[in-house]
């Protein structure tokens, strides 16, 4: 019998290497495209700067408003930044504005005048002049926000770019590169900094080598330790070197004048402030400027945070490190810095202890003469200390000791102007 030959046929299921590779194409062309749309939607976003100035003519100027140190400034600033803030998060921009912070307070005739600077994102594809009046439409409302506050109803709106922003900021004191950006706080971990957190970070250098750290207080002047220059106090043989590296600094400044406290005695440490001149006065930067000096009055209450930098030796018999590095401190109290297994009545009221609870963080040799800066309620950097002396490094009980700022505002401003 004939027997037809059995043609091809087709199977009834897929291949189920064909449908995996199928449904994971699916899954990849999905995933892309969810991706590329929160993206665009979410991500693709730009930071804008803009500024304006507002007018609070019921507050009377006064030479207490002239100083980021002061209650009154802290206070008023305060006030001034929150109405924005609670104006834009009631607003249909909400969701823009990132912050907002005043950095100068003038006066208009007899009357102060804001300036202030606020940063929003929007997407890219946003019209530049349709957002400016937008936020000018919103800024029009803040007159019921600042309470007993009166403000200029006509609010003019400018547009910034990232430089002129940063040039603002750079005429405030203790202005750190977040403040600069209107940023979140940064967390600061490990020991080494990075180029710009500490912009009056100063080296101060003997025949090219760093000796002593210092801190810049304007454009000319710098603040440092009497001991550093007890065996050189020829102002030509130092400079003055910016930026994280001594060995390829960003700026290097020669030096004009070093004043040392008249009554500087080395067998005590007192009165170890000591005051260095510029030849020429350094351009401010993001990444240069000044630090502020607080009141005479400023309370510098134990336990709060500080924090020391310079290029100090890690442990008390090796050399300084090449690259700035931080350290976080605890205000200690005299009285607890002067018991019997401290430093048993050896400091002085001018001066100030702070450390860490067992010791390991300290300044070290080559710190001294470098700052010990404190951080206010409006993220601005105060000069609350000066690296003086301390028994060998980070042991226990036996925190570093610093010339206290407050201590010799008189004679800071004396002598320098500032």
């Amino acid at each position: 019998m004939y027997r037809p030959g059995r043609g091809p046929s087709t199977s009834r299921f897929l291949n189920p290497y064909v449908v995996l590779f199928v449904v994971i194409a699916v899954v990849l062309v999905l995933a892309v495209t969810i991706g590329l749309l929160i993206h665009f939607l979410a991500f693709d976003k730009k930071s804008y700067f803009y500024s304006s100035s507002f007018e609070i003519p019921n507050v009377k100027y006064n030479d207490k408003l002239n100083s980021p140190a002061t209650q009154e400034y802290r206070n008023l600033t305060g006030r001034i930044e929150s109405a924005i803030t609670t104006t834009f998060k009631e607003s249909d921009l909400r969701n823009q504005f990132i912050r907002a912070h005043v950095v100068k307070l003038r006066q208009e005739g007899s009357a102060v005048m804001a300036d202030t600077v606020m940063k929003f994102k929007f997407s890219r594809n946003n019209n530049a002049a349709s957002m400016k009046s937008r936020i000018e439409a919103v800024l029009r409302q803040i007159l019921n926000k600042f309470g007993n506050l009166e403000t200029s109803p006509s609010t003019v709106v400018s547009a910034l770019d990232d430089q002129e922003a940063v040039n603002m900021f750079n005429k405030e004191c203790g202005a750190h590169p977040n403040l600069i950006s209107l940023s979140e706080e940064r967390v600061m971990g490990g020991t080494k900094a990075e180029e710009g957190d500490w912009p009056w970070q100063v080296s101060l250098q003997l025949n090219g080598v760093h000796h002593c750290g210092g801190v810049l207080i304007s454009n000319t002047w710098i603040l440092t330790a009497a001991h550093c220059f007890r065996s050189y106090s020829d102002p030509r043989r130092w400079t003055a070197t910016f930026g994280i590296s001594t060995a390829f600094p960003v700026v290097r400044k020669a030096i004009r004048t070093i004043l040392i406290h008249n009554n500087y005695k080395a067998i005590s440490h007192e009165n170890d402030i000591a005051a260095v001149k510029l030849v020429d006065g350094v351009t401010f930067t993001k990444n240069i400027h000044r630090v502020c000096l607080p009141e005479a009055t400023q309370n510098i209450s134990p336990g709060c945070t500080a924090y020391v930098t310079g290029w100090g030796s890690r442990t008390f018999d090796s050399n300084p490190v090449p690259v700035l590095e931080q350290g976080r401190v605890y205000i200690i109290s005299n009285n607890v810095c002067n018991a019997p297994n401290s430093y048993d009545g050896a400091v002085l009221s001018s001066m100030l202890c702070a450390g860490v609870p067992g010791g390991g963080v300290d300044a070290c040799r080559g710190d001294s003469g470098g700052p010990l800066v404190q951080q206010d309620t409006r993220r601005l950097w105060f000069l609350v200390g000066i690296v003086s002396w301390g028994i060998q490094c980070g042991l226990p009980d036996k925190p570093g000791v610093y010339t206290r700022v407050t201590s010799y505002r008189d004679w800071i401003a004396e002598h320098t102007g500032v």
